[in-house]
């Protein structure tokens, strides 16, 4: 649905996105991630057709987005970070209006305008004006915007920003559902969400993409050696014992009087809980925590874009097609 094949963009003197490949398939969430200046925006400005490629590829639903940029864009729908809505509109009003703007004629509009307002949860607001609605509300009109076309490819770049967690949450619950048959690229700065989100996750810095895979790939890839951390009742004598186990690399033991703690990092691959487990029951320990540290993706992203320097801000393009609400551009 989405297929990005080396894709490169450069300004005078500084590349923004440099042999960039990538692909998101039809039923797949992938969150696209990165720190600011990465490449990330410009990125997303190629795929919706506001700049040019320099060098490389962009395809929506099979559609190059610069030879035949028409039927890729019909193909997109696209909610950027800080939506357009026209205040004075009714929220049916304004999806009638998008609809519109998309081809969208006669009894159709009605059906598909019905079907986005079941669809993001606007039933009850459908007949409000946007400038009353609450910011939750108003992003879900902008989301129901970018679907009124039913196209099989969507762009959400932060739609959660600003947003209260109950908010968050029904927002989330949309585009789980939504990606079940549909290709979904997500930007988005709120790592926990990419979590609960998303299939695979992309990270880009410095104009590349620097890992891929899923959320989990990533963690495991940079966890390195797994360590166990047990926490026993009293001062015990615990590392000799605990070292003799196969598959022990190292231990450490800190004693506090009233606790013995722990650090046991085992060999790549091994999950030694059980073991340690069993031996606590056998030397009569009371065994007070056993767990094993994780590597969060918090801790895999900025392991991957931490620099000395400063990274230079992309630059932004001058020229730039005319754009409806919500961000498509007009052709």
């Amino acid at each position: 649905m989405i297929e990005v094949e080396g894709l490169t963009k450069r300004y005078a003197s500084q590349t923004a996105v440099e042999d960039v490949t990538f692909s998101v398939r039809e039923g797949e969430i992938v969150g696209f991630l990165g720190p600011n200046g990465a490449g990330k925006t410009t990125t997303m400005r190629v795929l919706t057709g506001f700049l040019p490629p320099t060098e490389g590829t962009a395809k929506i639903a099979g559609n190059d987005v610069v030879t035949r940029s028409r039927e890729a864009r019909a193909s997109l729908g696209y909610l950027p970070e800080s939506a357009a809505l026209y205040p004075e509109m009714r929220v049916r009003e304004f999806l009638a209006f998008r609809a519109r703007l998309q081809g969208i004629r006669g009894p159709e509009v009605r059906r598909r305008v019905g079907e986005v307002i079941e669809r993001c949860l606007l039933s009850e607001v459908a007949g409000r004006k946007i400038d009353n609605l609450s910011k939750g509300f108003r992003q879900r009109t902008a989301l129901a915007g970018a679907l009124v076309h039913e196209p099989p490819v969507l762009i959400l770049d932060e739609p959660t920003v600003g947003l209260d967690p109950a908010q968050i949450i029904k927002i989330r619950e949309m585009i789980k559902d939504l990606g079940r048959n549909r290709a979904v690229l997500l930007s988005t700065h709120i790592l926990p969400e990419v979590d609960a989100v998303c299939d695979r996750v992309l990270i880009i810095d410095r104009a590349r993409i620097v890992a891929e895979g899923t959320p989990q790939e990533l963690r495991t890839r940079l966890a390195g050696s797994p360590v166990l951390r047990v926490a026993l009742k009293g001062s015990v004598p615990a590392r000799g014992p605990v070292e003799e186990l196969p598959g022990v690399m190292a231990v450490e033991q800190e004693d506090a009087g009233a606790e013995t703690r722990l650090r046991i990092e085992c060999a790549p691959g091994t999950d030694l809980s059980e073991e340690i487990f069993r031996l606590a029951v056998a030397q009569g320990w009371v065994l007070r925590e056993l767990a094993r540290d994780t590597v969060s993706l918090e801790d895999v992203f900025v392991r991957l874009t931490r620099h000395e320097e400063t990274r230079p801000a992309e630059v932004p393009e001058q020229t730039q097609a005319p754009a409806t609400p919500g961000g498509e551009a007009v052709s």
